[in-house]
């Protein structure tokens, strides 16, 4: 997925959790309502914020629809849910198109959602999972300069760049390799462009606010994103895959329980934009609400429950 956040796959951990029995996340789900019984579709997420919500999202508009849920939340990498998804110890996840193709399969990503989906879905096929529909939702990298500069420059694309003499990209040191980040500003967008390694997304924050770069790639669904200090600028070259979020669930489910489940999960997806899921983020990562409450009004918002 985005490299900003990456997820990072442990040896040790791994074994740990290949009974899946020790992972954090929530209840064992709801009650189900006449012909929606038997046993509870396991719901997984990543280990970080935006995943954890997603999934505790569509968790609670299944069990809405009366569908019994497991919650595995909090796993880690690909590395550890792939494997359990294709055996049906998990379930259901909601996945990012372009860097489950890239990372998850080591293959190129398209840059349309509609190719991605269509990529992806072949791609999992194998392995007996399915992919439901897409979001407009997606969480990508997303690179930004202090508002300040933007307006002085006139800067609103990445192309726009060109404008300044020199331009600092700061990010963390696998940028430097990329052809989505580093490589691209200059092979692609033809910048004069140096790179700075900076690890963590706090200090890139800094250095960004201080001058000492000038432009850094963050999470589109970062809050800061949206903050007025900070300008996103378009990728004009779309160096960076789209990353929409997609319900990849075991096929086995999704042939046992129907049409009405597959529309249930579809119904949420279709709801889904970047800009609530940056909210739903910041709800959680700086006003230090629950995950569960902060999905369940999002819901109760969009009449899903």
């Amino acid at each position: 997925m985005r490299w900003t956040r990456s997820l990072r796959a442990a040896g040790i951990l791994a074994v740990a959790v290949l009974g899946l029995t020790a992972c954090g996340g929530g209840d064992d789900g709801g009650t189900a309502a006449p012909g929606k019984g038997g046993a509870p579709i396991v719901v997984a997420s990543f280990n970080f914020t935006d995943s954890q919500i997603l999934a505790e999202v569509y968790a609670q508009a299944l069990e809405a629809k009366g569908y019994p849920v497991q919650r595995k939340f909090n796993i880690g990498s690909r590395e550890l849910v792939y494997p359990s998804l294709k055996s049906g110890e998990l379930q259901f996840i909601p996945e990012y198109q372009g860097a489950a193709i890239s990372s998850g399969f080591n293959e190129q990503a398209p840059n349309d959602a509609a190719s991605e989906h269509a990529k992806l879905a072949e791609l999992f096929k194998p392995s007996g999972v399915g992919l439901l529909d897409y979001a407009p939702a997606e969480n990508k990298n997303t690179y930004v300069v202090k508002s300040d500069l933007a307006q002085q420059q006139g800067l609103r694309t990445i192309s726009d760049l060109k404008k300044l003499d020199k331009v600092v990209l700061g990010g963390p040191p696998e940028c430097g390799t990329r052809a989505n980040c580093f490589i691209g500003f200059r092979d692609v967008y033809k910048l004069n462009v140096t790179f700075s390694s900076i690890q963590e997304s706090g200090p890139r924050v800094e250095q960004l606010r201080s001058g000492a770069v000038t432009v850094i790639p963050l999470d589109s669904v970062n809050p800061l994103v949206g903050n007025p200090d900070f300008t996103a600028l378009e990728d004009d070259q779309k160096i960076v895959a789209t990353e929409n979020i997609v319900p990849a669930v075991n096929q086995k489910v999704l042939d046992e329980r129907g049409p009405d489940f597959a529309a249930a999960v579809n119904a949420v997806s279709a709801k889904l934009t970047t800009d609530q899921l940056r909210d739903l983020n910041k709800q959680v990562d700086e006003d230090g609400d629950q995950v569960a409450d902060v999905a369940k009004d999002w819901l109760s918002q969009q009449g899903l429950l």
